[in-house]
């Protein structure tokens, strides 16, 4: 069945969410601040490791840069972009517009809108998501998606735990981003080389490092700003592939 590993993904999230709730009434406030921060440097590393592979390459024993000029036009491009459509504000109002149907109040859930901000983008945004989505539009293959919705519950534990709701109602743009892509499988996947594939993770782990900062120091950088630098590893291979 076509669709199954975005449902399987989006119900994982959802069970996470929900442990995590029920964790956070127990936790005192500055186990959920130290938590917090934990999770923000777990984050930055996942997005150092993967920034990494992309830019560094061994050469005969020797380590050595690469795709430096692809990182910095995609994020510039990108986040030129993402300001003009200003994506960030536009989620912010997705959150807020939820907050309002849930009734909550600033006290009882004041992180809300940045928990699924977060969670959001970092749900959305890797390789897996684009490759599991995929497999699963051209094969029925759930495999892909069903691994990463188990990474995704793990987190959503932990994030619930210390943000609040908010984080369960990630599935929502998690559930659009990656259906799109499964009914749209046919169309991308004859542009999909390894290359491509690579350079979709080394991009996205730009971003999760991001999100990892603001995690930490607060909203220093407008992450979903950043989102159509993910668009620009594509171009530059319908560029290698006409040339």
């Amino acid at each position: 069945m076509i669709g199954l590993g975005t449902l399987g993904n989006i119900a994982l999230i959802l069970i996470g969410s929900t442990v995590g709730l029920l964790i956070k009434g127990g936790l005192k406030q500055r186990f959920q601040e130290t938590i917090m921060s934990a999770l923000g440097l777990a984050v930055m590393f996942i997005g150092i490791v993967g920034a990494l592979e992309g830019l560094l390459v061994v050469d005969d024993g020797k380590l050595s840069g690469s795709n430096m000029m692809l990182m910095i036009v995609s994020l510039a491009i990108g986040s030129l972009i993402g300001e003009a459509v200003n994506i960030e504000e536009k989620l912010d109002r997705v959150g807020v517009w939820l907050k309002g149907k849930l009734k909550l109040s600033n006290g009882k859930e004041k992180g809300f809108v940045e928990s699924f901000v977060n969670s959001s983008l970092l749900f959305c945004v890797g390789a897996m998501a684009i490759i599991g989505s995929i497999k699963d539009g051209l094969s029925a293959d759930p495999s892909m998606l069903l691994a990463k919705g188990l990474i995704d519950g793990v987190t959503a534990i932990f994030f619930a735990s210390t943000f609040g709701i908010g984080v369960f109602f990630s599935v929502i743009p998690v559930g659009l981003y990656q259906g799109i892509i499964t009914f749209a499988a046919g169309i991308i996947e004859p542009f999909l080389t390894q290359r491509l594939v690579s350079n979709l993770s080394f991009i996205g782990s730009i971003l999760i490092f991001a999100i990892g900062i603001n995690m930490i120091f607060g909203k220093k950088i407008k992450t979903g700003n950043l989102l159509p630098a993910i668009v620009v590893p594509i171009i530059y291979e319908l560029i290698l592939v006409i040339l």
